[in-house]
């Protein structure tokens, strides 16, 4: 008697397959289709690189001065016009958002850099979670402006003769605003710790006496870097509004080095019959950090395990 059979599909060869998923694959397919993410991308991809190269395409001088041209409104010679003495202020705000873009990325490195160690500390080791916790309420209860303002008061002079006018107080405003910025990313990556440190991959690991540093940064760390990630883009916008601000009171780097806080601090006085010169280094600030906001709710939205493909 015969029997019937069924007949199997033939097996895809291995290059048909898909394609194994990772993270960060799903991650970026999540993020292109957010829009403002992509638009946030686009705009502080093309400020950043106008920042970097425009200085060598636009080569008027940023510090020539000539009174003839004096507070002279945009135009194809002038984009951006120039100020009281001058000088041009497209020239100026391409230097200046060089400064500007440094600081915010290198304080949010430092504050990346230090919250995650001090979070991951805390949230692994539970005998130092009581006192690493309450030194981050201690830093959360402090008045950051103000206390930035005293700071650079007190030791603005003395690294300026140490270090030099640009390099003293580039790595001092750099230093406090990530000092005074870490408390979030720690709090954030205590609590990530604390839940991924009793997963079974964890205990695994303990098992086959994986030493405590290899854990931490093997196993549990890279299970932590999506909500990071997010904070340091939203931080790097924070960082550059806390320098645009040290610098339009007057705090923050010299005259002659025109960051975009800078400029908005020369041009408070000629708002009324020469308002180009605190509109277009306004204009620089509010783009960026827009950008870098979008960017910060895209990638917040892609790294959700919630949301499906």
């Amino acid at each position: 008697m015969a029997t019937t059979g069924v007949r199997l599909a033939p097996l895809a060869p291995a290059e048909a397959l898909r394609p194994a998923r990772s993270l960060w694959r799903d991650a970026w397919f999540q993020f292109r289709r957010h829009r403002l993410a992509m638009v946030g991308l686009f705009t502080l991809a093309f400020i950043v690189l106008a920042t970097l190269v425009g200085p060598y395409v636009w080569t008027q001088p940023t510090n020539d001065i000539d009174f003839s041209r004096s507070l002279l409104g945009p135009s194809v010679t002038h984009p951006f016009g120039t100020d009281d003495l001058g000088r041009d202020m497209f020239a100026r705000a391409l230097s200046g958002g060089r400064i500007s873009i440094a600081v915010g990325l290198s304080a949010v490195l430092i504050a990346i850099t230090l919250g995650t160690t001090i979070g991951a500390v805390a949230g692994y080791f539970g005998r130092l979670d009581s006192p690493l916790m309450r030194l981050t309420d201690l830093f959360l209860s402090l008045p950051i402006l103000p206390l930035l303002l005293v700071i650079i008061f007190l030791f603005r002079d003395t690294l300026r003769a140490a270090l030099g006018p640009e390099l003293g107080i580039f790595l001092m405003i750099v230093a406090v605003i990530g000092i005074l910025n870490w408390m979030a990313v720690a709090r954030l990556v205590r609590a990530s710790f604390l839940s991924l440190k009793q997963k079974e991959f964890v205990e695994a690991a303990r098992a086959v006496g994986a030493p405590h540093l290899r854990i931490i940064v093997k196993h549990i760390l890279p299970n932590v870097l999506s909500p990071v990630l997010v904070a340091a883009t939203i931080g790097v916008g924070g960082a550059i509004l806390t320098e645009s601000t040290l610098s339009f009171l007057g705090l923050g780097f010299p005259s002659d080095l025109p960051t975009w806080g800078r400029l908005l601090f020369d041009g408070k006085d000629y708002i009324d019959f020469a308002p180009h010169w605190a509109i277009f280094p306004g204009l620089c600030i509010f783009l960026t950090v827009l950008s870098i906001n979008f960017i910060g709710d895209g990638l917040r939205d892609a790294l959700d395990p919630r949301r499906g493909l």
